[in-house]
């Protein structure tokens, strides 16, 4: 394991997780505090990647109970918007595309890819995303392609 201040370092001290700051001060014991997470990062016909990531305590016990859970944003309205965590790691795995959400307007779809994608760099680091919009029916699809 590497040291978790370089690894702190590394990501801006921001919990990969829940995409909030760490504080590089708090005790490792406690729930805010910081830690190495090990997530295995699959990549389509080469392998596995092992990546030591900075997370919060209690986000790295959580992710080792259940499959976390990376929230949209608030600040966009996205419908039947799809999970972002298992979205991700299935692209990661075999490439392709698939549908994330719904706008009803244009703009507010290009601010949603927008903001997922700057999310995506810090989740998935090394996985190559951008989205494509497409319009119809009176609303806007958004699809996040991989590769």
């Amino acid at each position: 394991m590497s040291d978790l201040n370089q690894i702190g370092e590394q990501d801006n001290w921001i919990c990969w997780l829940c995409d909030t700051k760490v504080d590089p001060d708090a005790s490792v014991n406690s729930d805010r505090g910081p830690s190495a997470d090990s997530y295995s990062a699959s990549k389509a016909k080469k392998g596995v990647a092992t990546v030591e990531r900075l997370a919060h305590r209690d986000c790295n016990t959580m992710r080792g109970k259940i499959s976390p859970v990376v929230p949209w944003s608030k600040d966009h309205l996205v419908f039947d918007p799809a999970p972002i965590f298992e979205t991700v790691e299935r692209l990661a795995k075999k490439g392709g595309r698939e549908a994330v959400g719904r706008c009803a307007t244009d703009q507010e779809a290009q601010e949603a890819s927008e903001w997922l994608l700057d999310r995506l760099a810090r989740l998935s680091p090394g996985t190559n995303f951008r989205t494509d919009i497409t319009a119809g029916a009176g609303q806007f699809l958004i699809k996040l392609v991989a590769g």
